[in-house]
């Protein structure tokens, strides 16, 4: 007899499992996939540790979060400095002096706040009714068409008017020459790949794969006191309600005999064609060398049962069926749900991390 059953090896599985295993409880882990690590998989092709669902950048200003995971592995100085790629011509992100130089040519902060401040005066926006609205109301026209527009339309499958203005409440506006992506404190990938740090994680914790809950639920259920579920939450109750909603993604990986594709981790295509959201070329995460990369390319598709779910539809329809949802959870005995899933909400890393924290802490205080 476990103390906990928990279900999914992902990166919230992964830190709750050990934190028990730190505290003197038993643990066995189920994962239905072939691997641990969850959507944070790295797979070594060619030397090169692929993000094998997506590029997955470290950042945090969370301290404590940043103490833990330098626990398992040591971290590179990795800054996400992304490019747009719009019909061949290329713009820095985020929106940057960089950016506004490349766009109109504007060399000091005054110029670029004068063309913004005047496309949005010339909107006449003054409560926004959709995405595009809201977007051309925060950045002006040249910015929306040119690097938020055919991004977005791909990303979600319809067109920004049709979206609500609310998924970019706002968006960044650097008037000083810096492409780093995040303003966090900390930033980097851990050396090796995440999969070698979620091992280390895991160490001397029983991990079964290949391993379905849903299988073999009722034996595996009782063969702990506990359960940490952590896959989707609509599942777990049979779809009682209905399917909760997702967006998901499609991988196209090539293996190229160069050692240098692009000349950069991450470009984005903000056009609508290619259809294709991004490239990565996942050597530049880590500063690979050799003479091959690997590349790819990430299509964001329409999500059908039975596909990996990404990222949560946050509109009023899901919202109103996940709570009815976590209103069963919170009746269940014994059961915590956690997680991307779970908790039917968008994580950042590090705030997985964090909540799977408090998490593992209330508990043990509970217990």
């Amino acid at each position: 007899m476990y103390d906990w059953l928990i279900v999914g090896a992902g990166l919230y599985g992964a830190a709750f499992a050990q934190q028990m295993k730190e505290a003197g409880k038993t643990c066995l882990i189920v994962e239905k996939r072939d691997h641990i690590a969850g959507n944070i998989y790295t797979q070594n092709i060619e030397g090169i540790n692929v993000h094998r669902y997506g590029a997955h950048i470290f950042h945090t200003s969370d301290k404590e979060v940043w103490d833990y995971v330098n626990r398992f592995a040591q971290f590179n100085n990795y800054i996400n400095s992304p490019v747009a790629n719009f019909r061949g011509k290329l713009y820095n992100m985020p929106f940057n002096m960089n950016t506004f130089y490349q766009m109109w040519g504007v060399t000091t902060p005054q110029q670029a706040k004068q063309i913004i401040d005047r496309q949005i005066a010339e909107s006449g926006i003054d409560e926004p009714k959709n995405l595009e609205e809201q977007a051309i109301s925060l950045v002006g026209r040249d910015i929306y068409t040119t690097l938020v527009k055919g991004y977005t339309e791909k990303q979600w499958g319809r067109p920004c008017t049709q979206l609500p203005g609310f998924i970019i409440k706002r968006l960044p506006v650097r008037f000083r020459f810096d492409n780093n992506y995040f303003n966090d404190r900390f930033q980097g990938i851990p050396e090796g790949g995440y999969t070698k740090m979620v091992e280390k994680m895991l160490e001397g914790i029983e991990v079964r794969l290949c391993c379905d809950f849903f299988g073999n639920r009722q034996q595996l259920a009782g063969e702990a006191k506990n359960i940490l579920y952590t896959g989707c939450i609509d599942r777990y109750f049979d779809f009682c309600y209905g399917d909760l909603e997702y967006r998901s993604l499609r991988f196209e990986n090539e293996i190229l005999d160069t050692e240098n594709y692009q000349g950069v981790a991450v470009v984005n295509y903000t056009d609508t064609q290619p259809d294709y959201t991004r490239i990565i070329e996942h050597k530049h995460f880590e500063y690979g060398t050799g003479p091959k990369t690997v590349i790819t390319k990430e299509y964001s598709v329409t999500w059908q049962p039975g596909m990996e779910p990404y990222y949560p539809v946050n509109d009023d329809k899901n919202a109103q069926l996940y709570e009815k949802y976590a209103q069963l959870a919170k009746k269940e005995s014994n059961v915590i749900f956690g997680g991307r899933l779970g908790e039917y909400k968008y994580y950042d890393m590090d705030k997985v991390l964090r909540s799977a924290l408090d998490c593992a802490r209330k508990t043990e205080n509970q217990l």
